[in-house]
């Protein structure tokens, strides 16, 4: 806390808070079906193939949420839109906790991903808006903190009261905080409408028109694609490969899940002070290395006793650490103030259509046999690697237009905001 009052201001550091803790209750969202996914396949009587459905469902309609909403991004003020959404989030993550079976939960899942998928794009936009490129990578690296503390506390007491009270308890527990958090919202949060004088009188459709026409832009989407294969992929099935691949106890996945988010939340902050000191890229191809490596041994895993498994997830998250954080701050920095918005409502489009594509392939791609066990899950290894290859080498040809463009303005920027 004493760095942060050093670089950022109090508002800076409340907004910094609320935005972080947003995510997080979006974040814990998604993530929450992943553990919950041994508990769901037994209680619903579902394939693994549906539950990638379940899980796809949300990326998919979030997907077509962030088009339909990109044209109008930049047209409002970016408090009032994340309000609103956030609200419509609500909503959908109160139905999935009155789900009473498989069709009732993926069309909650539908609703619930057309408002929560906006949030992070939002979120994003708003970070963008109110702090300097230079200080963006520390910024990243404390909402990545929300990712982080989704298992820390999120996770791990969703599957205790799960095991006490049910599944549906974990999204009723999301509802109550969420509910406190959009009123914080509303009563503290400044207008943030700075965006609105640069706008020009075109209609939405134009807007977007423009948006997804630009190279530069289409090839910082083609790289989000990429970026979001891996998660995706392995993510919602990693807590039934844990327990009946590995060999991990259903009673001990909230300790392993408690444990990682732990490692990742102290590394998070430093990650992202490392993006700005040492370069966005550099820390970003040290993070694919490391992700690799640690995604073809955990791929290929039999029976692990629970430090091993610990072991192989606190380096894994911090290698996705240390490919997001920096390449986030590194697409923040692609579009002009005026497209802001629009640029990130889609970006978050495409990695969530993306990530629906690769859960829905990994589903189809895993078998579950009579007993638990998930065959060919070394597959999605070989996939995830090979894609995290290409997508080093987009980021890289990314970052060198990043910094020609910052290169090229008159002046540095000297108010927040400015960037």
């Amino acid at each position: 806390m004493i760095n942060m009052q050093k670089t950022f201001s109090p508002y800076q550091i409340f907004i910094i808070t609320i935005l972080t803790i947003t995510q997080f209750t979006v974040i814990l969202d998604f993530m929450v079906l992943s553990p919950l996914g041994a508990i769901l396949l037994k209680e619903l009587s579902i394939t693994t193939a549906q539950f990638g459905m379940v899980v796809s469902a949300y990326a998919f309609s979030a997907g077509a949420s962030g088009l339909l909403a990109a044209g109008f991004a930049d047209k409002f003020d970016r408090k009032k839109l994340l309000l609103f959404f956030y609200i419509g989030f609500i909503i959908g993550t109160a139905l999935c906790a009155i789900a009473t079976d498989y069709i009732f939960l993926l069309t909650a899942r539908i609703i619930t991903g057309l408002f929560g998928g906006v949030i992070g794009s939002i979120c994003y936009a708003i970070v963008t808006d109110l702090f300097k490129i230079e200080v963006r990578g520390r910024v990243m690296g404390f909402l990545q903190m929300a990712f982080a503390g989704s298992q820390v506390l999120g996770i791990p007491t969703g599957l205790y009261f799960a095991n006490l009270m049910g599944w549906h308890s974990p999204f009723w527990l999301i509802v109550l905080l969420s509910i406190v958090i959009a009123l914080v919202i509303a009563v503290k949060m400044k207008p943030i409408d700075s965006h609105l004088k640069l706008q020009k009188k075109v209609n939405a459709l134009s807007h977007l028109g423009k948006t997804i026409s630009q190279i530069q832009y289409l090839k910082a989407f083609a790289a989000t694609t990429l970026l979001a294969t891996g998660g995706f992929m392995l993510m919602p099935f990693a807590s039934t490969y844990n327990v009946n691949n590995m060999g991990i106890n259903l009673d001990d996945l909230p300790l392993l899940y408690m444990v990682t988010g732990v490692c990742s939340m102290a590394t998070g902050p430093v990650i992202g002070k490392l993006s700005d000191s040492k370069g966005k890229f550099t820390v970003f191809l040290f993070g694919s290395i490391l992700t690799i490596i640690i995604v073809l041994i955990y791929c290929n895993l039999g029976l692990t006793p629970l430090w091993g498994a610990m072991l192989i997830s606190i380096f894994m998250f911090i290698g996705v650490s240390s490919r997001m954080i920096p390449s986030q701050a590194l697409l923040s920095a692609v579009p002009s103030p005026q497209d802001r918005g629009a640029f990130m409502s889609i970006n978050s489009s495409v990695m969530q259509v993306s990530g629906g594509i690769a859960t829905f392939i990994a589903g189809t791609i895993i078998v579950q046999r009579d007993s638990g066990y998930l065959e060919n899950y070394d597959r999605l290894g070989y996939v995830v690697s090979s894609a995290m290859v290409i997508s080093a080498i987009m980021i890289y040809y990314l970052n060198g237009y990043v910094k020609a463009k910052i290169a090229k303005e008159s002046k540095p920027a000297v108010e927040v905001g400015a960037a």
